[in-house]
């Protein structure tokens, strides 16, 4: 049988079994959960997860997922080609760490953006140092690079506005 892709993003209070109840709901309508991002933020669940499942049973699903609001979930599912072929141009990881301050990531996606740099992952967080107490971010992103723009481009870009910022940037 033809299949589908279902990229769905969910949000709602955090609570325990919540995960549960989203896998039961795939699982009950023929969906194979293939990869998901999850977490925890101010007392919130904030997921977004891929479940391929065949077409016949898309749309039986899509409801049932968006049922769960009566349970206070938000969602929002997009039907998408299970096919999508991967790009074939290199990912580099970012990692980046420095005085907190507003303005950090507005700053690093301009750069990335005036070079076409895809942002595919993105994670980030504020802590206090160990030493200092004070107040840190930290960044750490998967970029997907345009055809013929290599890591050393990137690095002069980047560290042309980490200097401004005071911040420690790597990539790998």
């Amino acid at each position: 049988m033809p299949s589908t892709s279902l990229v769905l993003t969910i949000l709602g209070q955090d609570r325990p079994g919540l995960v549960d109840s989203i896998a039961q709901t795939v699982a009950e309508h023929g969906g194979n959960w293939v990869e998901s991002r999850m977490a925890h933020l101010a007392g919130q669940f904030a997921g977004i997860l891929r479940v391929d499942v065949e077409e016949s049973h898309a749309e039986e699903l899509t409801t049932a997922i968006q049922a769960l609001a009566t349970a206070g979930l938000e969602s929002v599912v997009r039907s998408v080609p299970i096919a999508v072929t991967a790009s074939e141009n290199p990912v580099v990881r970012l990692s980046l760490v420095g005085q907190d301050r507003p303005g950090i990531v507005r700053e690093i996606s301009q750069v990335l953006a005036a070079h076409g740099i895809n942002v595919e992952e993105l994670n980030t967080e504020c802590r206090r140092a160990a030493n200092s107490g004070q107040e840190l971010f930290q960044a750490d992103a998967l970029l997907r690079l345009p055809s013929g723009f290599s890591t050393e481009l990137l690095r002069a870009a980047l560290e042309q506005v980490a200097a401004d910022m005071m911040v420690d940037l790597s990539l790998e």
